[in-house]
């Protein structure tokens, strides 16, 4: 029997909530723009009660809005019933649709998006909402979706780049000179306050006495121009307070600016200190800027922070001793990043807004963005659309190759970490998962180009190595090996040089150094490849008296070329070949003969393993 839930209002939808500035921000669905507003208002619900049940921030609010716009105007366009169509009915039937839908999304999108799983993966936790609640019937057919797999690949992010270090260097240095500038002004600002009054009694065209409002919170902005007369009238030391350059048209809201950043900073103005916070503790930007007074706890020799990530969902506490300050000094820089020190500079900068804002606890990054109706204390915003980072950086001439990105500044870090620790991903990724930095942090140009010299110097050792043939000695050489200057020479004992010319070394187309000691198997064992890799072993010792097991073995290199595919015989025994004929080519014509009559006359023979036959591939 198919269950029937009561009809859903057909209405709007709202859901309130406040973005990190603490303004308010709501989000509207009017579920009976479509034809299928029994669905749309069904999804809707859920949505509302998730969005306060889960405290959604707005950015999410807002996806999950546009996730039940795309579907509903999907289902209004594909489904003939869609009046009629529900969560908990069967007739018309949902599921199709559903799948349809979600098969269609990456189309939408670009290549590796990760958007069409998102909206899929939205759609389906609505659904699963709903499933939880026994009141609210739902399809036998979308229960079962629920317990399968959505079908779509998550995707993947465009990772950027890190900073060079001349661009972080630059960064750096640029943030202690405005973190100056900064300090000078609120410096003058103040300066100026303590000689203000009441403008009630001591008039409204001193700049001091209009500071003196703003500070007591007496006068808003707003009542503070009221009374001043046209700019025209205004006396000279308040029509210096405005930017050259500005018509007077617009000197009452670049006043109220200018008195502002006498008293309190802006949002460009916190900026550097996040540059520098973030460069001394490697910390990310949300960290940094989300420090509030309770996260902040002085010691004797330092400071102690407590920093959460939101999207991690982890809180980690971290103390940074002003001793160990130079432990602290970013890559290339020439000032000593003191974390405590930063930390306190901010709090003397933010004081006075901190005091205004009403926050309890305040944050550590609050600013106040002047107009002229109000002076509102607000937290800092990284991505404020006139005062970003990549406006910070025009405003103080840094230039970067990339996006302006403060994620790139994480990444430096992570960079110079990873160096410093030599690569241990368990130190280097010791504020989150081992997967995180691989996915995120391993991908950087420096970290490759490291990488790239570590494998390339490893690859060229054993290269080396591995072309580093055996050591010839020619017929004049070998009655030296008497002499007490040749162990040296060779690189051999005395001892290991009366057995070679004993023979007791002997391999069977050469002596050895060590067979014990073979680069083919392991140490104390005696060599498991000998004679067949002799040729090819940088312990192998030629003496002239070789010469007939070598051309033996050139006959028998010879036949199976014939034998083996071209490919096959480079692969076993190209590497010998070519060392044997650069060894027979030093040989005489008059020595080659009279090796081949020593085998001739049965003098000279060659013992090989019966792996040397194969013939082959497998």
């Amino acid at each position: 029997m198919e269950l029937r839930a009561a009809q859903p209002r057909v209405g709007t939808r709202e859901v309130t909530v406040r973005n990190r500035s603490g303004a308010v921000n709501t989000s509207r669905l009017e579920v009976q723009e479509f034809m299928c507003a029994r669905l749309a208002a069904e999804l809707a619900d859920e949505w509302v009660e998730y969005a306060a049940a889960a405290e959604l921030s707005v950015g999410s609010v807002r996806s999950y809005r546009k996730t039940i716009m795309v579907f509903c105007a999907f289902v209004d366009a594909t489904l003939p019933q869609a009046a009629a169509v529900s969560l908990s009915c069967t007739e018309p039937e949902l599921l199709p649709v559903v799948l349809d839908w979600v098969r269609r999304l990456p189309a939408q999108y670009p290549a590796g998006s990760r958007q069409p799983a998102a909206q899929a993966w939205r759609l389906r936790t609505l659904v699963a909402r709903r499933a939880r609640h026994h009141d609210r019937p739902l399809a036998a057919q979308l229960e079962g979706w629920l317990t399968g797999a959505v079908g779509l690949r998550r995707g993947v992010t465009q990772e950027i780049d890190e900073f060079s270090r001349a661009e972080k260097r630059s960064m750096i240095r640029a943030a202690w000179r405005d973190i100056g500038a900064v300090e000078q002004r609120l410096k003058r600002g103040t300066e100026l306050l303590a000689r203000g009054r009441d403008p009630r009694i001591g008039g409204w065209l001193d700049p001091a006495n209009l500071l003196w409002a703003l500070d007591h919170d007496i006068h808003s902005a707003t009542e503070i121009l009221a009374h001043l007369p046209t700019a025209a009238q205004w006396p000279t030391e308040l029509a210096d307070l405005v930017p050259t350059g500005v018509s007077r048209r617009r000197w009452h809201r670049m006043l109220v600016q200018s008195l502002s950043g006498m008293l309190y900073p802006t949002n460009l103005d916190l900026h550097g200190f996040r540059v520098l916070l973030m460069a001394a503790s490697g910390h990310t930007s949300e960290e940094i800027s989300g420090l509030s007074e309770y996260d902040v706890e002085f010691t004797p020799d330092g400071v102690t922070l407590t920093f959460t990530k939101l999207r991690a969902r982890s809180i980690r506490r971290r103390s940074y001793r002003t001793a160990q300050a130079k432990e602290l000094v970013a890559f290339g820089t020439e000032s000593k990043l003191d974390v405590a020190e930063l930390i306190r500079r901010l709090l003397a900068v933010t004081e006075r807004v901190r005091r205004h804002s009403g926050l309890s606890p305040a944050p550590l990054f609050v600013r106040v963005n002047p107009n002229i109706y109000d002076l509102v204390p607000r937290p800092f915003e990284g991505a404020m659309t006139d005062a970003s980072f990549r406006v910070w950086l025009e405003r103080v001439g840094v230039s970067v190759a990339g996006p302006a990105d403060i994620r790139r500044l994480r990444k430096s870090g992570k960079v110079e970490k990873a160096i410093a620790y030599r690569g241990r991903v368990s130190d280097v990724a010791d504020d989150h998962t081992v997967e995180v930095f691989r996915g995120h942090y391993a991908h950087g140009t420096t970290l490759h180009v490291i990488a790239a010299n570590v494998i390339t110097a490893a690859q060229q050792r054993w290269f080396s190595e591995a072309i580093t043939g055996p050591t010839v000695l020619s017929t004049d050489a070998e009655p030296a090996l008497a002499h007490p200057d040749a162990p040296a020479a060779l690189g051999l004992t005395t001892g290991q040089i009366d057995e070679l010319r004993s023979g007791a070394l002997d391999m069977g187309i050469s002596s050895c150094r060590d067979p014990f000691d073979s680069p083919f198997g392991r140490s104390g064992q005696v060599c498991p490849v000998a004679p067949l890799r002799c040729l090819e072993c940088r312990h192998a010792l030629i003496l002239p008296s070789n010469l007939p097991q070598l051309l033996l073995l050139s006959d028998h290199l010879h036949r199976l070329r014939n034998r083996l595919s071209p490919r096959h015989f480079h692969e076993l025994w190209g590497q010998s070949t070519a060392n044997l004929a650069a060894v027979l080519a030093e040989r005489s014509d008059a020595e080659i003969a009279m090796a081949r009559k020593q085998i001739a006359l049965s003098e000279a023979s060659l013992h090989l393993p019966m792996a040397s036959r194969t013939e082959f591939d497998r």
